[in-house]
């Protein structure tokens, strides 16, 4: 099998191709990826230096890149994008022209080279804010940012191109994924390396916002099953069921690293900040998938990583250092 990885050295990407190439010893993958700040050829570690791995530097939105890394590929796994929702609300266009007009120009390519499979990743934000309810995969996706519009647009188009060009597309809607290799701008890594500096962690409102949180592990395993046995047109959701206030979280997290409590600083909350994200699984256990990693044990280990591996995370951090410092000024 040969696949195609978009942003493979990203977080999510570089943990799939390790992933793949453990399990499937015969395979070959080829990654595009743009090297943006959160992308980085380090994040794949000893995949890097694998022959079965071919890394080509390109942008999606580029139409000679993207019929390059595609030719001659079997599957896409489209996982490239502008995936921070800070980032798209300080200024919507690169998330807008990455996560839209980059799976534009994929499936374009995708369908020149009739590759057998697209999977396109998208996102459990695109059905908005779940107060009360958990979604299934026919909800209607009611984005509140311009990430999570940006990712629900891009979903819709990949679907319009099964209908409308036969491309053997399915969907994918994860969790808020965690593990090693996150860039520090989520919520695990960056707190890590502010609480090992002893810095302030600034909570957005009250701190009690939901997430459900999927290891990648766990997410890598379920690219696979709907890669395998996914029914071509259809989406497929990606809970762990493992929903916690992000104050569990980051006192959880304080506390494997020893820290005090006082360090968590309430500041403004964000514009739009959805109070809460809860999906059904059911269609995609009925692939047989389940979550495997419990919750405190994968976020403790999890936190152990970055706590080990300081020199990796502290230099992840100064490749967006400018945003953070502008984002958080006023705050």
């Amino acid at each position: 099998m040969r696949y195609l990885i978009t942003g493979g050295c990203g977080f999510i990407g570089s943990n799939l191709a390790r992933f793949i190439l453990a399990a499937q010893p015969g395979t070959r993958i080829r990654i595009l990826d743009k090297l943006t700040y959160a992308g980085s050829i380090a994040n794949l570690d000893e995949a890097a230096n694998d022959p079965r791995v071919e890394l080509l530097e390109g942008d999606i939105c580029d139409p000679a890149a993207a019929q390059a890394a595609t030719e001659g590929s079997d599957v896409v796994i489209h996982l490239a994008a502008e995936s921070h929702v800070d980032r798209s609300i300080f200024g919507a266009e690169q998330a807008v022209r990455t996560n839209f007009e980059g799976t534009f120009r994929m499936l374009e390519a995708a369908r020149d080279a009739d590759v057998r499979r697209f999977l396109h990743v998208s996102t459990d934000e695109v059905y908005g804010a779940a107060e009360g309810v958990s979604f299934d995969e026919d909800a209607p996706l009611l984005a509140r940012n311009p990430y999570s519009a940006s990712k629900a647009g891009a979903d819709r188009l990949a679907r319009a191109y099964w209908v409308t060009y036969g491309l053997d597309v399915v969907i994918t809607r994860p969790a808020n994924n965690y593990g090693p290799y996150q860039y520090p701008e989520k919520l695990v890594p960056l707190f890590v390396y502010r609480a090992l500096r002893d810095e302030p962690l600034p909570v957005y409102g009250d701190g009690m916002q939901v997430r459900d949180w999927l290891h990648v592990e766990d997410h890598c395993r379920a690219i696979l099953t709907v890669l395998e046995k996914g029914i071509a047109g259809e989406a497929y959701n990606i809970p762990a069921h493992n929903e916690r206030p992000n104050l569990e979280t980051i006192r959880l997290l304080l506390d494997e690293l020893g820290k005090p409590e006082s360090l968590i600083e309430h500041v403004e909350d964000r514009p739009g900040h959805d109070v809460r994200y809860s999906m059904k699984s059911e269609k995609l256990e009925a692939l047989g998938w389940q979550p495997d990693i419990e919750w405190e044990a994968g976020m403790r280990q999890t936190v152990c990583w970055f706590a080990e591996n300081v020199e990796w995370l502290e230099s992840s951090y100064r490749r967006g250092q400018e945003f953070f410092a502008q984002w958080y000024k006023d705050r």
